[in-house]
């Protein structure tokens, strides 16, 4: 049963303690659980500002993105990077999902709260059956290097809604959705199937996420009354250099109402 929270408690205090967490399996398992309270009272929002940076482990180191060595999926290595990859991921998701809500939730409807939140508690089972994944491969969170990349386009896009919600689930999010089958498809084949079930799952939840995210970039288009496609567009030629590169899971982008009237323009 959820415990009964103090009068005072707010919905942006609880997720900032999400975003104060440093060690990852401590951020995961919180981030569920501040999920479940949310979720079962009616609190008030708050005031409680975001950090420009959320609480990281000491570990992984992090390096530039080209400095990230070449994953594979077929040996223990490979297979062991990979992963690790995607569990960065993953918790960079955590801290994203609770940033967008303190950061831009007091002046939306309750049901943005209420749709971040489910990405939020998402994120955190994903991270926590890769991290348990990663265990069974000899291998754990903070064992190999990875990059600051993810993190940095939230913190470019930190004071304007539009271009967090054009970057992270609809740039970012949906590439996993482009690149996540031929990578099970890999796994398969090199026997792997427990890791290839894994990111299967991860892969239709992903679709909700971005189908979320394209929610509220229209509606976010429609109350400045500005074309969603052109918005779209000019934020990627913004923030992302050399645009977007094929080729794109239209089927799966589909299922998420993203068109590719917005990320593959004639």
């Amino acid at each position: 049963m959820t415990k009964n929270l103090p009068t005072e408690t707010t919905i942006s205090a609880l997720l900032l303690e999400v975003l104060n967490t440093a060690d990852a399996v401590a951020k995961a398992n919180h981030a569920r659980t501040v999920f479940r309270e949310i979720s079962a009272q009616n609190l008030p929002f708050g005031a409680e500002p975001a950090p420009d940076r959320p609480a990281r482990p000491a570990k992984p180191e992090l390096v530039p993105p080209n400095k990230m060595p070449r994953r594979g999926t077929g040996g223990l290595k490979g297979r062991q990077g990979l992963l690790h990859a995607l569990a960065h991921i993953e918790l960079n998701a955590i801290d994203l999902a609770a940033d967008i809500i303190i950061r831009f939730g007091a002046d939306l409807p309750a049901a943005f709260t209420t749709d971040w939140l489910s990405v939020l508690d998402d994120e955190a089972r994903h991270f926590l059956m890769l991290e348990k994944r990663l265990n069974e491969l000899e291998c754990s969170y903070g064992a190999l290097a990875a990059h600051d990349g993810l993190w940095q386009a939230a913190y470019d896009t930190r004071h304007d809604l539009g271009a967090r919600l054009a970057i992270v689930p609809l740039v970012h999010e949906a590439r996993g959705l482009d690149v996540t089958p031929p990578t099970v498809e890999r796994l398969e084949t090199h026997g792997d199937a427990a890791s290839a079930a894994l990111l299967t799952i991860i892969y239709n939840d992903e679709i909700t996420h971005v189908k979320i995210g394209m929610r509220w970039l229209n509606h976010y288009c429609a109350a400045q009354q500005i074309d969603i496609a052109r918005f779209f567009q000019k934020q990627v030629a913004q923030h992302m250099r050399g645009g977007l590169k094929p080729p794109f899971n239209d089927e799966a982008r589909a299922l998420a109402d993203f068109p590719a009237t917005l990320y593959a323009p004639d």
